[in-house]
């Protein structure tokens, strides 16, 4: 089997020892950003708090934000959610969906990956299996409280998330706030990634033998063209992460991509792999890694599937779709 190669994006720093720079520690290499996160020593800046029903409070409340001491009891109330989930039968929800859309597109069959299934299908379909009471309009919410899920965006995109957190509530089921902001947290975090992922597998999946399987396809395209290209810790003690003395108070820049091209890992970094060994960093690792890992995937591999079937890939992006760094 002829396997495509992918090459590292632009950005991406080479794999090598620790360094120091303007962003505090870049780490590099497979094994220094798997140490980093799943030392307990290294951990995720604590959002600030806000009003309730804001994206301030999301953010606050969320399990991905939260300090050490309140992270295990809220991330319980996302895997709680999860766990009523079963991802094969996701899986079977988002091909209907996806034929759905394709079967009502006006340009014979063309649809824009990055627009209805990529972006629409997986946001939906956890809507509907996590009670909201318009899933279908949840997903324009979704996306734009993602878009101002990090620090860094501008008044009027923090503005319409803050209204997209109120209408979310909303719809939301009756319940303790805790409870519903870590609901509304796994939409955010399928969002933008899990787009992400299907933009990327069926634009490099056209390069691909048709016989390489989608799961294959998707484990390969989270190592060599990851969603999710970096991750931030702070060192809250000092330690030693790469043979590098890192001091208390430190930040920590977390580089996936350049990790699953770590040689000492990935012997053929670029290529395409039909047995993969080493699994791709994207999802994270340690306490702190991805919950909702499995049911993304069954959802992604759903739409990229039927896409592949259907040849229904449309006009992409020359782009990658970018997704803001977790």
């Amino acid at each position: 089997m002829d396997l495509p190669t992918i090459t590292a994006a632009p950005g991406t720093p080479p794999c090598g020892p620790p360094t120091l720079g303007d962003d505090g520690w870049v780490l590099t290499r497979y094994a220094d950003v798997v140490a980093a996160l799943t030392d307990s020593r290294c951990v995720v800046p604590a959002a600030p708090p806000g009003p309730e029903g804001t994206l301030a409070w999301l953010r606050a409340s969320v399990s991905r934000f939260s300090p050490p001491d309140r992270h295990a009891a809220r991330r319980a109330l996302g895997t709680a959610a999860l766990d009523t989930l079963d991802p094969a039968e996701l899986s079977l929800a988002a091909a209907r969906l996806t034929g759905q859309i394709l079967d009502g597109a006006s340009r014979e069959d063309v649809v824009e990956v990055t627009g209805e299934p990529a972006r629409r299908v997986p946001v939906e379909v956890l809507a509907e299996r996590l009670g909201l009471a318009d899933p279908a309009a949840a997903v324009a919410e979704v996306c734009a409280v993602a878009a101002a899920y990090h620090p860094g965006a501008d008044p009027a995109t923090v503005e319409g998330a803050n209204r997209a957190v109120a209408a979310l509530v909303a719809m939301s089921p009756p319940g303790p706030a805790e409870v519903t902001a870590n609901r509304l947290g796994l939409l955010v975090q399928a969002a933008d990634a899990t787009a992400g992922l299907i933009d990327a597998a069926v634009r490099h999946g056209r390069a691909a033998p048709d016989g390489l399987a989608t799961t294959t396809l998707l484990a390969e395209v989270l190592r060599l063209d990851p969603p999710v290209r970096l991750t931030r810790r702070v060192a809250a003690d000092a330690l030693i992460l790469g043979g590098q003395a890192v001091r208390a108070g430190e930040r920590l820049l977390l580089r996936f991509d350049a990790a699953n091209r770590d040689p000492a890992v990935f012997p053929e970094p670029d290529r395409f792999r039909t047995d993969p060994t080493g699994a791709a960093l994207t999802f994270g690792a340690g306490p702190r890694g991805c919950p909702g890992q499995r049911h993304a995937l069954a959802l992604a591999a759903s739409v990229v599937g039927v896409l592949r079937r259907r040849r229904a890939t449309g006009p992409l992006p020359t782009d990658r779709l970018e997704v803001t760094p977790r």
